[in-house]
């Protein structure tokens, strides 16, 4: 499986998730922080996998390709959004491999409270729930503009933006890195972020709540992408060695931004 690699080629292995609508270039982020810290950050291109494949056997694809490309070292892995959910399932395959899960923005199933009236993207998770035929063509119209309009595309996902996210949809350097995953998040077509979403809606495997690794959830109390509470819920279901880090006056991907220097310390300062 293609991943992007950001930071020191030669640094200790961390695997980043992106999250959905998303792609490995989303990882960009991490690029300097992770440099500065001699981290070696690979983010795998998982919408490139066969459509066909999905359930426990799409983890298992991941898990494996994280496993040759670091050749059984143990790794720390970085959940963005609806990638921590990726991160979980596949954290739950790699039992002793993964050595802390940093979630960010994290969001949690949609059964575990009333998250859905609180999140940006209601209509299009009420929408996958309802009819999956519908939602199909909903995420081919967003693949056409990706295509051929990504800043249409990028101005109608940010309308809602909150907290310092309204300030950085001004930035023209996050328009740029933004409109470019959204082209590369569709570039197979619509079948990989579908598959994710359809996923996130599924029941999650129990065992992603009996992970081994310490977990850190950096959540900005103003999200209304994956509200704060998700983050309150899931460290509910974890166990005792899980950190909520609240970012007051952050929202969604301005968390993003400003927990990235701070995990790749923190990342570096726990290997022995």
């Amino acid at each position: 499986m293609d991943f992007n690699e950001y930071g020191n080629p030669a640094g200790k292995p961390v695997v980043y998730f992106h999250g959905v609508p998303g792609s490995p270039s989303e990882a960009s982020v991490f690029d300097a922080p992770a440099r500065e810290q001699g981290l070696r950050i690979l983010c795998f291109d998982r919408f490139t996998i066969d459509h066909a494949i999905t359930g426990a056997d799409y983890y298992r694809q991941i898990a494996q390709a994280i496993s040759e490309t670091v050749q059984g070292a143990r790794v720390d892995f970085i959940g963005f959004s609806l990638g921590a959910h990726a991160a979980l399932e596949v954290a739950a395959l790699m039992s002793g491999q993964v050595r802390s899960q940093h979630l960010v923005s994290a969001a949690a199933p949609l059964d575990g409270g009333d998250f859905l009236d609180q999140m940006a993207g209601k209509a299009v998770f009420s929408l996958a729930q309802r009819s999956p035929d519908l939602f199909q063509w909903l995420v081919k119209w967003q693949a056409l503009l990706a295509k051929r309009a990504p800043q249409l595309l990028f101005r109608m996902l940010f309308a809602s933006a909150q907290g310092q996210d309204r300030e950085l949809v001004k930035s023209t350097e996050f328009k740029t890195l933004i409109c470019q995953v959204l082209q590369q998040c569709f570039a197979q077509g619509a079948t990989g972020y579908e598959r994710d979403i359809q996923q996130y809606l599924q029941p999650w495997s129990a065992s992603v709540f009996a992970c081994e690794a310490a977990v850190c959830l950096w959540h900005g109390a103003e999200d209304n992408w994956s509200p704060f509470a998700m983050s309150a819920y899931l460290a509910e279901r974890f166990p005792s060695n899980t950190r909520v880090e609240r970012m007051e006056g952050l929202s969604h991907y301005s968390c993003l931004y400003a927990a990235a220097p701070m995990i790749c310390a923190q990342i570096a300062s726990e290997f022995p």
